[in-house]
């Protein structure tokens, strides 16, 4: 990978790292239907130029139900669901959690047919498994952020099979602007009675730099080092999670946590690793089916 792509690829991993630190000081002030709405508003509006300039709206018209249940699993849910659960849980702690995804996608793949585990990536996801360092004091908080991972593993998965063939700034915008009409009116109900500068810098921060920003600079990444490259922001995330909740939130990095952290990288990338086709298969160029770009997690 060239200097420039390894920029991106370092800037992206910040990027989608540091949502979750700003979604826990945004959710002290603001409901979190609140912050989801303000989020994806004002991504919408920053990006819906650039969509309208590239013309890359109108195709997805035909793919309107498609893109309607990618928007509900990837962004409408999950992003609500983070905002409850960081009421909860520590940032550093959420930002570990959702690399599970990577394993949750490998399971959803298999069971649906279109991979396989083999010994390597079994034990690998088990290891992933046995790093999770939590208490299930909050299991409603664990429950809720269970069915986010759960999410962002199915939402590239929908995007892969049914929409890779649009604009991706389009399918972007086009998501982004569909979670905001669907936050509004429980937004405009929520509205807190006193905005604080606070919250409302951090939610200008989710919107401007982990969402808009970050999708910006995950297209240029794709241009310059290819989509398979994307998988390992992944792992980059938890990491910046991590220590921007020590440096900035004081939230301790236990003894669970560091041991917890590694287990979970390393089973994520044994879990994900592509099996080899199984010796008796023929599988030709149609036929293959190549597994799920997790790049649209954050």
């Amino acid at each position: 990978m060239t200097r420039r792509g390894w920029l991106l690829f370092l800037t992206l991993g910040v990027f989608w790292g540091m949502p979750y630190l700003f979604i826990r000081v945004a959710v002290t002030d603001f409901d979190p239907v609140v912050v989801a709405f303000g989020r994806t508003a004002i991504a919408t509006l920053l990006l819906l130029p650039l969509a309208l300039k590239a013309r890359a709206l109108r195709p997805l018209l035909p793919y309107w139900k498609i893109l309607l249940l990618y928007t509900a699993v990837e962004i409408i849910g999950p992003w609500v669901l983070l905002g409850h659960v960081e009421q909860r849980l520590n940032s550093s702690t959420t930002g570990l959690l959702i690399a599970m995804v990577p394993m949750v996608a490998a399971i959803i793949l298999t069971v649906t047919g279109h991979d396989r585990l083999d010994l390597r990536r079994s034990a690998g996801l088990l290891l992933g498994l046995v790093g999770l360092d939590l208490e299930f004091d909050d299991l409603l908080a664990i429950g809720q952020l269970l069915l986010v991972v759960i999410g962002y593993a199915i939402g590239p998965i929908i995007v892969s099979r049914k929409l890779s063939h649009l604009p991706s700034i389009g399918v972007v915008t086009g998501s982004l602007a569909i979670a905001a009409v669907a936050y509004l009116p429980f937004a405009v109900f929520l509205w807190p009675a006193q905005i604080t500068a606070r919250a409302a810098g951090s939610v200008v921060v989710l919107a401007v730099v982990c969402t808009a920003a970050a999708f910006l600079v995950m297209f240029a990444l794709i241009a310059e080092a290819g989509p398979a490259r994307m998988t390992l922001i992944t792992y980059i995330n938890p990491v910046v999670a991590i220590l921007l909740g020590a440096l900035i939130l004081d939230e301790p990095i236990t003894v669970g946590l560091a041991i917890g952290f590694p287990l979970i990288i390393l089973g994520s990338i044994l879990g994900t690793w592509r099996s080899a086709p199984p010796p008796d298969a023929v599988v030709t160029a149609t036929d293959a089916v190549e597994p799920a770009d997790e790049s649209n997690v954050r």
